[in-house]
Formats: C-alpha cells, structure tokens, sequence
C-alpha cells in the first residue's frame, strides 16, 4: 500500500489532506477568486477608504474590513499563497542548509564535525523568535527578510537529526560492504545512507512549515514582517489588534478582523501538523507503538 492510500485511509490524515488541497486550489485560483486591481502589485491589499473603524461583512467585502479599510477576504485568497510560499521557501532552505551540515559532519568526522556541532549549538542557544526579530530588524521590513532571518535560525533541527540517523546507519552491514568494494564516501552517503535516514527529516520539515508560518505571522503582528497593506494572515490579525474587544454595547461586533485570518492561520497549520503526523507513522511505526 502506497503512502498516499495509507495517508487517505487514516481520518485524521485525510483531514489533514483535504485541508491542504483546499489551500492549494485556493492559492492556485487566487487571481480569479479574487482579481487584483493592481495586476503589478497582486499582494497589495485593496482598500476602500481610509476610514479606521472596520466595515462589517456585505456584499461588497464579504469578510468585512479591516481599520484602515483593507479588504479582508482579498487578504485571506492572496494571503494563502503568501503562506505557501513562507512555509516551502523556509523550510526547504533550511532543510538543504541542515542536511548538509549534519551530513557533512557526520561523514567527516573528527575536529571538522566538532566544529561544526558547536556552531550548531551557537546558533540554538538563540531563542528562535527573538533571534529572527532582531536579525529581521537589522536587515530592515520586508517579508523577504523575514524569510532570511528564518531560514538563518531555522536549520539547526535538521542538521542534528540528520547526524545522529547518519551515525547509526553508518555502522550497518551494506554500508561496510560498500565501503570494502572501493565506493567513495559521497556515493556511499547518497546512495545508501541517505534513502535510508532521510525520511525522519521529511516528517520534522513538513510538520515545521506551519510552524515557518506562524513565526511569520508573528513578525509581521510585531512590525518586523511584511509591510503594511500586504496579503499576509499575520499583518491581517495586527490590524485587529485594537478591534478584539469593542467597547460599545456589543463587544464582539468587530468578530471578522481576527476571525478569519486567525481561522486560517489555525487551519493551514492544522493540515500540515495532521499529515506530518500521518507520515511519521507511517514511514517510521516503531513511534506509532513506542519502541
């Protein structure tokens, strides 16, 4: 039975799959769900004023506004490629940046693999968020920035799980026997190390691309992320920031500015973190029955 059937059969998983198709199409029909006016500039949110207090869901903004007049339901069709693009840019870098670290280490051995784990260490001894902030800070806005300072922070994971697999399968019988036929140690590292280690990475790198999204939603709601008026969740959920709690009759009359781009925030990591979760199971199921 293939991953995919295994994935589908399993209820919390196919949730998880249709979640994440559902992002897709989204982001895929993101020019026709919601056509920029700007065909230049297609992640700059529409506004329909300068007015601060939001607009209520009507026909014309069928999610409402945000302050300022930022339409939200255009935010949230752009802001699912933006997601997208945050969690499969950041996470692949840093999976590419951790492999070949940890894998180089590994491989080599000695004072380059000493060296290399205590840079390792440097790095997470950095809380991640904090560290991103001030290096997003000191590249300057921009969500591009954002995504570097992430990818700079985020491969460290990678790199030691990666290691230790390499350690243990180095001492296996088909990789002595590879290596008593002459083979180079980069043939042996990819052609019979690798596929037989790599999969433990895959599972850490698609349960952290929701992750990847939420720091940077983070960043954008502090200020440090993508600039103001750009189709990302997290710049979204910044503009509710004085909207949660109305201080009329009805304190949540303002519901939409937080609601639907949390909602979707939740849901996109959601599928990821279910389908992760499916795939550790399934590729490794020694975790599934705690041995």
């Amino acid at each position: 039975m293939t991953v995919l059937k295994k994935l589908l059969k399993n209820p919390l998983s196919l949730i998880g799959v249709v979640l994440l198709v559902a992002f897709v199409f989204v982001a895929a029909l993101a020019p026709i769900l919601a056509p920029p006016p700007r065909p230049t500039e297609p992640y700059r949110i529409p506004r329909s004023g300068f007015k601060i207090e939001p607009q209520a869901p009507s026909v014309e903004h069928p999610f409402g506004t945000t302050e300022g007049q930022y339409d939200i339901y255009y935010a949230m069709i752009w802001g699912t490629r933006t997601a997208l693009r945050i969690g499969l840019i950041v996470t692949g870098i840093s999976l590419l940046i951790g492999v070949t670290v940890g894998s180089l280490a590994a491989m080599s051995g000695g004072w380059l693999d000493e060296i290399l784990m205590r840079v390792v260490d440097i790095f997470m001894a950095f809380p991640f968020i904090v560290a991103a902030m001030v290096l997003a800070t000191l590249l300057g806005k921009g969500l591009d920035k954002a995504m570097i300072a992430m990818v700079t922070f985020g491969w460290m994971g990678y790199a030691r799980l990666i290691r230790g697999d390499i350690l243990a399968v180095r001492e296996k019988e088909f990789v002595s026997a590879a290596q008593a036929i002459g083979a180079r140690p980069f043939r042996i590292l990819v052609r019979h190390i690798l596929p037989n280690c790599i999969y433990p990475v895959f599972v850490q790198a698609t349960m952290q691309i929701g992750s990847m999204v939420i720091w940077a939603s983070t960043l954008s709601f502090l200020g440090v992320g993508a600039p103001e008026g750009y189709a990302d969740w997290g710049q979204v959920i910044s503009f509710s920031r004085n909207w949660i709690i109305s201080s009329g009759p009805n304190p949540f009359e303002y519901w939409y500015t937080l609601v639907f781009p949390a909602g979707a925030l939740v849901l996109f990591v959601l599928s990821w973190n279910l389908v992760g979760d499916a795939l550790r199971d399934i590729l490794d199921p020694r975790l599934r029955h705690g041995t």
